[in-house]
């Protein structure tokens, strides 16, 4: 008799079954129908040497200093500011949009004074809708047309008129020539990788694992106690109300005999090929050898669940999954795809420990 089953060995998953066992002394039982643990945040070294990640740069950034002091003790960190640039008008530029994106852009010598007035005379008086409303009333239709609409409509397959403000919300424009991709106070790779670093989380004697195991074909098989789900909240309901769209990507992986491809560990492409972005791990990772591996990333309607689509009608679907769910005595629903949420890789995290926290006062109010 396991106290928990835990459904996948991600970030949320793997939090949870080493608090469980290292905090409460409890007997986990971890599936994951993958042959990996990790997730999506899987890396490993292809058959050239070079770390790779499987599905997708994870770029671990976070100012929530419990999540990045939790996650410490499983690994060292490699220091990693990351930085993008956008292919657009065939030059590389800064993304987000920055003082020294437009001076490229345009060929001005603007500083931040002039910059603002600059963009005053572009943007549109909005009222906020929509994906498309925030930035038009940011920077105009022109630089909304360069940056995002196209990158918008391949990554998501909707126009940014029809995605929640927030999808593009969280890209800032900066007035000055700060060029990070992410403002955090804490930025960096672990330094083994992310599989390196869920396998230590997943060490303690009380954990056991079991890969390659699809939890609907042992759900009645295997007794437990309580169960933490962490995959598709519309697969756990049997698709009772129909299917929560996802968006998934498709990777095209090419090793190069040179040190380096590009500038930058992301490259993004809005208007031109049909992938919205290249990446190449090695300016991330910081590993130094003579090959490098870049990767292709195209986004698809079908395949492994990635990204919940953040559009209004499918925030009301979720609801009713939601509620469902909530009816539910012992059973417990975290991450990404159990949530419909977009959550970056420290949000995962917190979720876990938020979560972790209330099983304990649980078991705190019931001794009392």
């Amino acid at each position: 008799m396991f106290d928990y089953l835990i459904v996948g060995a991600g970030l949320a998953g793997s939090t949870l079954a080493e608090r469980l066992a290292s905090e409460k002394n409890a007997k986990v039982l971890v599936v994951d129908r993958r042959s990996h643990v990790a997730g999506n945040a899987y890396d490993c070294y292809d058959d050239s040497g070079v770390l790779v990640h499987r599905y997708g740069a994870h770029l671990f950034h976070t100012n929530d200093r419990e999540v990045y002091l939790y996650l410490s003790q499983f690994t060292d960190w490699h220091h990693y500011i990351h930085r993008v640039l956008s292919w657009v008008d065939g030059q590389q530029l800064p993304f987000p949009i920055n003082l020294d994106t437009l001076n490229q852009l345009y060929g001005l010598s603007l500083t931040e004074e002039t910059m603002k007035l600059f963009l005053d005379e572009r943007a549109e008086a909005q009222e906020i809708k929509n994906s498309e409303n925030v930035i038009v009333g940011q920077v105009g239709k022109e630089l909304y047309e360069k940056f995002f609409a196209n990158y918008t409509r391949k990554q998501w397959g909707l126009s940014a008129a029809e995605l929640e403000p927030e999808v593009c919300a969280r890209i800032p424009v900066r007035f000055n020539r700060d060029s990070r991709y992410f403002t955090d106070v804490y930025q960096g790779m672990p330094k083994q990788g992310y599989s390196r670093m869920i396998e230590r989380m997943l060490q303690h004697p009380n954990i056991k694992l079991m890969l390659q195991t699809d939890f609907t074909e042992i759900r009645h098989l295997i007794p437990y106690k309580q169960l933490i789900y962490t995959g598709p909240i519309d697969e756990y309901f049997n698709y009772a109300y129909g299917r929560l769209p996802y968006r998934s990507l498709r990777f095209e992986f090419e090793t190069l005999a040179q040190e380096s491809f590009q500038p930058a560990c992301v490259v993004n492409y809005p208007n031109e090929f049909d992938f919205t972005r290249i990446l190449e791990m090695k300016h991330a990772t910081g590993q130094k050898c003579e090959v490098t591996t870049i990767v292709r990333e195209y986004p698809v309607a079908e395949g492994e669940p990635y990204y919940p689509v953040p559009a209004k009608k499918n925030r009301e679907l979720y609801q009713r999954y939601a509620e469902e769910a909530a009816k539910m005595d012992k059973v417990y629903f975290v991450g990404r795809l159990a949530q419909y949420r977009y959550l970056n890789m420290d949000q995962v995290v917190r979720e876990a420990l938020d979560l972790f926290a209330r099983l304990r006062s649980q078991d705190i109010t019931r001794r009392i």
